[in-house]
């Protein structure tokens, strides 16, 4: 039997194992809103597109699945640009799919129009316009396989609405094959082995990992490298939780507002083993003067981004899984006869001598709220055991700082493109895949009201996520900027006018606090991570308090500002 482009589509998706989408529907996709209540794919009505495509990244983060939204075209696809250009920056699996207006309009300025394709090809990792009925199986088949493969990415599906409407038998492709894409999995032995012998000269080696290792679900792989080798770890902003975030080896985050102990741990090291990482400029710094006494070793499964930004001595192209998987497999080996522990011993203790010496802190007068122990509060009350979003700016760094994270796939934040408002979408996605777990926003009081509009997604849908707001009535990260660099001229940072979040909550259905006194915090967090529904808690912290450490723009890594 013959079916539309829409039933098609939706056909296709139950294949490939989706089980919900997000989405805003339009007159260019209103087809396959038609039939979506026949599907087993549930789609979840979000209030604005952006809304659709963070929700289907924090979906992908969660699970580690293919997250997919469905909008309309011309500002519904053009409402999903930022999403979009978030997912691509932090390597995230999302298939976005959007109505185009009827080929023969196509060109023609027809209303709701634009070329979609060509706005998105700089953001996504592959797009595709599908231009008649017979493509539109195979194209949905590798765009699924485009975007969770080799270094994963969002792939974008422009979908005219003549062909949603024209008939064809259903046939969907078992498996994929394309030429010209064929990215390397498994590591090339002899590098493996190199690595191996460099790790048995070294004296200081460190691992640097990045959100390759949670991507590729290599942190099993990871933690037995670094405990049964007592090899010091560090992590990029979107490594956190590949390494367990308690362990005494874990040394925190580095770069721009990374920890005292791993900053000084990259000056110094002989050896470093940089795992799905991308030497990004806020990890680096002045690049010239970064890990100056090493040899570097960087595993990625995407060779571009190989001597990218950093020289490389030993390049080692392939799925961190494999090739952390054909390490482990190579130093077992070695364990009878080379005593790892011994051999990096003083390395280690001196590693822990910078934490002691220089732990992150800051100065708690004990009467304001510091916006530091309420992310220790929540940590205390979750014990670990909560996926965190987070916004972006200050907030988005205390909850890297002084949340300790002991699993993957824990943190969801814009870590490379750096985008306000994302962190509730995403929190909303990730309920979605685990309606059982404790699912919670870590926010700004800037960044929060940037989508605030899925407060009703939230409500409607009985998806109870936490929204806790780090309220200091500023921009807080740009504030900082304009105290240590600009002389305090606070220009445009100031919030003050802001809404009433607890009325902004009970307008919307769900349920809002408001704390204002060092005391009550613990309490109010416990009562409200407590309630079966969406909250937000405005937490009023000191005003002016800033992320330590913290390297300027343009130094080195051991410059680093401290408290």
């Amino acid at each position: 039997m013959k079916l539309t482009g829409a039933q098609i589509l939706l056909k296709c998706l139950e294949k490939e194992n989706v089980d919900v989408m997000f989405g805003f529907p339009g007159g260019a996709v209103i087809d396959i809103y038609d039939e979506i209540p026949k599907s087993s794919v549930e789609h979840i009505l979000v209030r604005h597109e952006q809304g659709a495509i963070h929700a289907a990244d924090g979906y992908a983060r969660a699970t580690g699945q293919v997250g997919v939204c469905l909008v309309t075209s011309g500002p519904g696809a053009t409402n999903t640009v930022t999403g979009i250009a978030t997912a691509y920056a932090d390597s995230i699996p999302v298939v976005i799919i959007t109505g185009q207006v009827p080929r023969a309009l196509i060109g023609n300025d027809a209303f709701q129009e634009v070329d979609t394709v060509g706005i998105t090809r700089p953001c996504t990792k592959h797009n595709y316009l599908v231009q008649d009925i017979s493509e539109l199986q195979s194209v949905l088949k590798q765009a699924f396989y485009l975007a969770r493969s080799g270094r994963p990415g969002p792939v974008l599906v422009d979908l005219p609405k003549d062909v949603q409407q024209q008939l064809i038998e259903f046939d969907y492709p078992e498996d994929v094959s394309m030429r010209s894409y064929k990215p390397t999995k498994k590591p090339h032995i002899g590098q493996v082995r190199k690595v191996v012998k460099l790790l048995k000269n070294a004296k200081k080696p460190l691992f640097y990992t990045g959100g390759g290792v949670i991507t590729s679900g290599s942190h099993e792989e990871l933690t037995w490298l670094g405990k049964e080798l007592n090899i010091p770890v560090t992590s990029t902003l979107m490594g956190l939780g590949a390494f367990p975030g308690d362990d005494d080896l874990f040394l925190g985050m580095l770069g721009m507002h990374g920890a005292y102990a791993a900053n000084m741990a990259v000056n110094n090291c002989d050896l470093l083993l940089a795992v799905g990482a991308r030497f990004d400029d806020r990890v680096t710094g002045k690049v010239d003067t970064f890990a100056p006494n090493a040899t570097i070793v960087h595993i990625d499964v995407d060779p571009t981004s190989i001597q990218k930004n950093v020289s490389v001595h030993v390049p080692l192209v392939a799925d961190c899984k494999s090739a952390l998987a054909a390490l482990k497999k190579e130093t077992e080996a070695t364990l009878g006869d080379f005593d790892w522990a011994e051999s990096y011993g003083d390395w280690v203790e001196q590693v822990k001598g910078w934490a002691k010496e220089h732990p992150l802190t800051y100065i708690d007068d004990g009467e304001d709220i510091k916006p530091q122990y309420v992310v220790e509060k929540i940590y205390e009350i979750t014990k670990g055991d909560a996926i965190i979003a987070t916004e972006v700016g200050q907030n988005q760094m205390w909850a890297a700082q002084f949340y300790k994270y002991t699993k993957p796939n824990t943190l969801l934040t814009s870590g490379g493109l750096g985008t306000m408002g994302y962190g509730f979408p995403a929190a909303l996605g990730a309920q979605r895949a685990f309606p059982d777990k404790l699912v919670i926003d870590i926010a700004g009081d800037g960044s929060i009201q940037m989508c605030i509009q899925e407060m009703m997604t939230a409500v409607c849908n009985k998806l109870p996520v936490k929204i806790v707001i780090l309220n200091n009535g500023f921009l807080g990260m740009v504030r900082q900027w304009q105290e240590l660099f600009y002389e305090k001229n606070y220009c445009s940072t100031c919030m003050d006018a802001q809404p009433d979040f607890v009325k902004l909550a009970e307008a919307y259905g769900a349920v809002g606090y408001r704390v204002t006194e060092k005391d009550k915090v613990e309490s109010t967090l416990r009562e409200a991570f407590a309630v079966d529904k969406p909250v937000i808690v405005d937490v009023r912290v000191t005003k002016e308090e800033n992320v330590y450490p913290m390297v300027p723009a343009g130094a080195s890594l051991t410059e680093m500002l401290l408290v």
